[in-house]
């Protein structure tokens, strides 16, 4: 019978997206494997491919089309032996509850389908001819293998790692549990009506709310009403960094590197996460969860919104590597290339506005992580000496937002003190 093929879930976070391409037209014979569309998601443009052989019968959602739901049927493809005429009444409005997802992507991975309809004496098993083939080929009962694939049909990724000796294979790529969707922010302050009301005599733009601006002011409203912020202040002399990383430019312009502050930053926040362990750590509803290693995210400002790309295993990297990657994600978020698992994680997060000419903020924490650091711009300040004199020294004003509920106060001040003792004595980072 006609498969529906469905808008997937491409991100924890989403609930619609663009269908910005069709990669294949109606008629087009397609493999497991094929790229069949580009979707646009709240953070990404991502392809995705089909997990069953067939011919694309009907293309029910036309290319360029937004806020196309998640589960919504977006075309049809026919098995063999099988034409349009089979497609019956097939339309975009077709029910969203309809099995799950069937394309696969990197990450995350569908919801899987209930098993595989059997009739009680022994009728038919609903899979595709490829999946059939490859059972067959390894011996494999097909009663006997839960299907992922729409009404719990069973198609490639099902069987393929199965073993003649297992019962039951499990669905494929199908985790325990899908991260919950961000609910839209609930309605603070006047309603939509009575703000344009007010303002009906007034000439205005009104700019519509795509799928990146929803989710941030989603997260941020939930972060703020949940999160129990405190925050601790710190005053860095910047002095010995900004000569030691003057000195390290010079000798590394052969190879075309240049370290910026925000290497060192990233790099002295690893590091500390790793001085002091139990601040290393995220909220987890119920429990919290300590992270062996330093991932670091970093807000990437963009046109429409933000990323925060995570640098994992950051204390384990030289301040070259993490200069390299660290552009590479902030070009590549720019661009809204970033795969999920590429901003999705991390513990602890750096907001750098020191650029803009931003002298100290408080940061709100990017859940579940635990903490983050508001990075302000280093200005040149009197300051007393050990000896008592006055002098001038380049000082910048940081913040950390801490998540009370995972960081104690004398914690958080531990933590802050690691990174301000590593970015005073950024030498004792390269030991």
């Amino acid at each position: 019978m006609p498969v529906e093929i469905l808008m997937p879930a491409l991100s924890p976070t989403m609930e619609e997206g663009t269908l910005a391409k069709w990669l294949v037209k109606e008629g087009d014979t397609v493999s497991s494997g094929d790229l069949l569309a580009e979707i646009e998601t709240d953070k990404a443009t991502m392809e995705f491919e089909a997990v069953d052989e067939g011919v694309i019968g009907k293309i029910l959602i036309a290319e360029g089309s937004e806020g196309v739901k998640v589960n919504t049927p977006i075309a049809v493809l026919l098995e063999d032996g099988e034409s349009a005429d089979d497609i019956g009444a097939a339309a975009p409005a077709a029910a969203p509850s309809a099995a799950p997802v069937t394309v696969e992507t990197a990450s995350p991975a569908p919801v899987a389908a209930p098993a595989a309809p059997k009739a009680a004496d022994g009728g038919r098993v609903f899979a595709s001819p490829l999946a059939r083939r490859i059972a067959a080929e390894k011996g494999l009962d097909l009663s006997q293998i839960a299907g992922s694939g729409p009404r719990g049909r069973i198609v490639k990724a099902d069987v393929q790692d199965a073993t003649a000796s297992t019962p039951a294979a499990v669905a494929a790529s199908a985790p325990e549990s899908q991260p919950t969707p961000v609910a839209a922010a609930a309605p603070t302050g006047p309603s939509t009506d009575a703000v344009l009301k007010t303002y009906a005599d007034r000439s205005f733009t009104e700019i519509k709310l795509d799928g990146m601006r929803k989710i941030i002011a989603a997260r941020l409203t939930e972060a703020k009403q949940t999160i129990p912020h405190f925050y601790l202040r710190r005053d860095i002399k910047l002095d010995a960094l900004l000569k030691f990383r003057g000195q390290l430019n010079k000798q590394l312009e052969g190879r075309g590197v240049k370290l910026s502050v925000n290497d060192f930053i990233i790099k002295a926040c690893a590091l500390a996460l790793q001085s002091v362990p139990a601040a290393n750590a995220v909220w987890a509803g119920d429990r919290i969860l300590q992270l062996k290693p330093s991932d670091v995210a970093v807000a990437v400002a963009i046109e429409g919104g933000l990323f925060t790309p995570v640098l994992k295993d950051a204390e384990m990297k030289s301040l070259s590597a993490l200069s390299a990657e660290m552009k590479d994600l902030a070009t590549r978020a720019r661009d809204r290339k970033l795969a999920p698992h590429e901003y999705q994680g991390g513990s602890f997060a750096i907001s750098n506005l020191g650029m803009f000419g931003i002298d100290n903020f408080d940061a709100v924490i990017n859940p579940p992580h635990g903490a983050i650091l508001a990075v302000g711009a280093g200005v040149k300040k009197p300051v007393v000496g050990l000896d008592g004199e006055l002098t001038v020294a380049t000082v910048m004003t940081v913040t950390l937002s801490v998540d009370h509920r995972v960081i104690d106060g004398a914690l958080g001040a531990e933590l802050l003190q690691a990174i301000v003792e590593n970015l005073e004595n950024p030498m004792v980072m390269l030991a």
